[in-house]
């Protein structure tokens, strides 16, 4: 069953609250010596902000959803047939733990709902910039800088004019796949950035295009693409196809993020290597 934009709409009243009071848990521990961090099984590191937000956002989704499976990160025991179901909440409590731990502002608290393998709704929290993000199928994108949905302004990606591209890439992890495909394109104005904010660049017009040849996982981009769409922008696979969730391990292919009337080539040592 598909939820309607009312549905929708109710929905991000009740968590927009729970994404802001996970990001007031990450900031306990933002720029604080001596904050524990720990690495992974996969290595990636994740810190005591990472289980705190954790926490905070899980217990509110199964309290108040009970009916909607969540799959989150910082969960020791990822389910995988929860990312079969018609509706899932997929949650990245702290995206940017590299950004966090170096005391840098861009890390983000990301929460989208899932249906039948496409993001439907996106929340990008920025504790550290005070700026929120959220936006849902048929129900638009908006930003509010007082975490208060009444005084927020609608986002929308920018319209294509024909004139020279501004892209946004990773700032922990850029790779000669990105650099390649920016000259290709002809792209010089590229700003770095961190976690799902890239995506929130996009959908409120401040770059045209987010490139990423490199590693993600589900949880990093569905709440980013949820957020992109609603603003009038695309996530696409190499191929051209339709960036969708669900997929074994969560682990995601590489992508390209834009406006929506962006075009781009994608160098063909690239795809392949994609493969």
């Amino acid at each position: 069953m598909n939820l309607t934009a009312s549905e929708l709409s109710e929905i991000i009243d009740k968590i927009l609250p729970v994404a802001c009071q996970a990001g007031d848990a990450t900031l306990r521990f933002h720029k604080v010596r001596g904050t524990r961090v720990e690495l992974k099984a996969d290595s990636s590191p994740v810190t005591e902000a990472d289980f705190a937000a954790h926490s905070i956002i899980v217990e509110a989704l199964k309290r108040d959803f009970a009916d909607i499976p969540v799959v989150s990160e910082e969960d020791s025991s990822i389910d995988q047939a929860k990312a079969l179901a018609d509706h899932y909440f997929l949650v990245d409590p702290l995206d940017g733990t590299k950004e966090f731990i170096n005391d840098r502002d861009e890390f983000t608290v990301n929460i989208a709902l899932i249906e039948a393998g496409l993001p439907i709704l996106g929340i990008v929290h920025v504790p550290a910039l005070g700026r929120t993000f959220f936006g849902a199928r048929d129900v638009g994108a908006f930003e509010t800088d007082d975490r208060s949905r009444e005084s927020s302004k609608q986002i929308n990606v920018k319209t294509p004019d024909g004139g020279p591209l501004v892209a946004v890439a990773s700032r922990s992890h850029r790779t000669p796949e990105t650099d390649a495909f920016l000259r290709q394109n002809g792209i010089d104005d590229c700003v770095d950035a961190g976690s799902s904010l890239k995506f929130c660049r996009v959908a409120c017009g401040e770059a045209d295009i987010y490139p990423r040849f490199g590693p993600t996982m589900e949880w990093d981009t569905a709440a980013g693409q949820g957020l992109l769409e609603a603003a009038g922008g695309i996530v696409h696979g190499l191929e051209g196809e339709r960036f969708r969730y669900g997929k074994k391990g969560f682990l995601n292919p590489f992508f390209v993020a834009s406006s929506g009337g962006v075009e781009y080539t994608v160098p063909m040592e690239q795809s392949v290597e994609a493969e």
